[in-house]
């Protein structure tokens, strides 16, 4: 088996874009990917809808739109900015997108999600993620990813819903199919690599304030 680590780095898979690799086409790209895959349960054609939370930074950003492709009716985000909503809608290709910093989460995710949600990617967890569990259809899928808080047993169990996590170092011997693919994805603009380059101490300061959409990037040097 293989891990990310000892794969060799190829600039043309990228086109260049070396960074790529620090983001949506490396771990976090990974983690998206074999998530939706693995966990997900998408199917095309099922009119399905899938929320992602966490949807600006670097695995939602590219889990959301890993669930367009693969067939979700719609994909609606939950993130923390106006600014943020407005890329995940204009730019990444998201159905609808919610900042649960303005108004009532629940009542933004009815109106975003009108057939309920079949697939939640959970990236945040607590009461966001209770908002969108309380809202789910009967045999939907939860992907953990990445948080452990505790949900409403009784919704989950109520409703048949499914709540795995998901760890992507399980799944070593589909990493290099996995980089091959989201790297075509990119090259082929179906799936678009979102990062925020800054130098270290304005980067570290803006990702603690949730400043970054995509993956955030520090430059050491011109």
């Amino acid at each position: 088996m293989k891990s990310l680590v000892f794969l060799q780095v190829e600039p043309q898979l990228v086109d260049g874009h070396i960074s790529y690799f620090l983001g949506a086409v490396g771990m976090p790209g990974l983690t998206a990917l074999l998530g939706v895959r693995e966990k997900g349960h998408v199917t095309d054609g099922a009119n399905q809808t899938m929320v992602v939370s966490g949807a600006a930074g670097a695995c939602g950003s590219v889990a959301g739109q890993i669930g367009r492709v693969d067939g979700c009716t719609r994909v609606v985000g939950i993130c923390g900015s106006d600014e943020k909503c407005r890329v995940l809608v204009e730019d990444l290709g998201f159905s609808a997108a919610v900042n649960y910093r303005q108004g009532d989460v629940a009542t933004a995710l009815r109106e975003s999600c009108p057939n309920g949600v079949d697939v939640y990617f959970d990236n945040v967890g607590g009461p966001i993620s209770d908002a969108v569990i309380a809202q789910m259809n009967n045999d939907g899928h939860v992907i953990l990813c990445g948080q452990i808080s505790q949900y409403n047993k009784d919704a989950l169990q109520s409703k048949n819903i499914t709540r795995e996590r998901f760890m992507v170092l399980n799944y070593m011997e589909k990493h290099e199919a996995g980089i091959i693919q989201l790297s075509q994805w990119v090259r082929e603009g179906q799936i678009k690599a979102r990062q925020t380059l800054l130098y270290f101490a304005v980067a570290f300061c803006s990702m603690m304030k949730g400043g970054n959409i995509g993956k955030q990037i520090i430059k050491i040097s011109d």
